[in-house]
């Protein structure tokens, strides 16, 4: 469970080698409930280039100014090293990086990192930092290929495939640096109302994976106008209801907001009632 830090902040990575599943809209919620209940939160992006996590985090501030009560996190960006040599670029990324979480674990109770949809040195970096790693996939075959490659016909898994071979080689860098161990959880996100065949074959699939590779399965969010809507408004389902967002509560966010109070009990994050805020209507 992510549940409250032991001794020192605790990293939460929000992972996918793959753009489009989600990872900003999941790192900007879980560090919104967690400001929410009442502990101190920093944010790190690690796509610069993209820099969605950034974007929702201004958009945030500027809501703010119309509605005070919203929490802030402290947000931070490295970027990728420009220097030609990989050896020298690897360097420097692990400088900036290791300065920039050290700095954030040093104020915070938790550190949410935002990750390129890539295999990247700095993602690297981050996983082997994580004590927890969320890693959302849209819930099709095609995202669930990141993880293993899956026989068409008998549904068979073949072989993990490059991003959970990644998780598995961070997982013995942490064990190895500080003998600690990673929670990793998969959340099926983006889940859609029809095609129950393929979901329930998908569901078969990961309860396999989850076995031979050592993660939890939870929730997300289904496919939901909404989400783009408040990322504009640097909102999420937590904002809905403070004075001066400017958002009418709709049935759409009432389920969105129930998937949410499931997904944090899923991760841990009841203790404060933060599950009970998000699913009330």
């Amino acid at each position: 469970m992510i549940g409250a830090p032991p001794d020192g902040a605790r990293v939460v990575v929000v992972g996918n080698e793959k753009g489009g599943s989600g990872k900003s809209t999941i790192a900007m919620h879980l560090a919104v409930a967690l400001l929410k209940s009442g502990k101190r939160v920093a944010t790190l992006d690690l796509d610069a280039r993209q820099g969605t996590l950034s974007r929702f985090v201004d958009n945030r501030r500027r809501a703010a100014e119309r509605a005070p009560g919203l929490p802030l996190p402290e947000h931070g960006i490295v970027e990728r090293s420009a220097a030609g040599d990989r050896d020298m670029a690897e360097m420097d990324e692990r400088a900036r990086f290791t300065a920039a979480l050290d700095a954030a674990r040093a104020r915070h109770d938790f550190v949410v990192i935002d990750t390129p949809g890539s295999d990247t040195f700095l993602s690297q970096l981050a996983h082997s930092h994580a004590d927890v790693i969320v890693t959302p996939i849209n819930d099709s075959f095609i995202d669930l290929d990141v993880i293993a490659l899956v026989d068409g016909e008998s549904l068979e898994i073949l072989r993990p495939s490059h991003y959970a071979v990644l998780v598995w080689e961070q997982k013995k860098q942490r064990a190895k640096r500080d003998r600690r161990a990673i929670d990793w959880i998969v959340l099926r996100n983006r889940l859609s109302h029809l095609d129950a065949r393929n979901k329930r074959q998908i569901g078969q699939v990961l309860a396999k994976l989850a076995r031979r590779l050592g993660f939890r399965i939870a929730g997300g969010f289904s496919e939901r106008v909404v989400f783009r809507e408040l990322f504009l408004k640097g909102l999420t389902l937590l904002d809905v209801r403070e004075p001066g967002a400017g958002v009418d509560l709709n049935m759409s966010h009432v389920a969105a907001r129930a998937e949410l109070a499931d997904l944090m009990a899923a991760l841990g994050l009841t203790e404060d009632g933060v599950a009970a805020e998000a699913g009330a209507s």
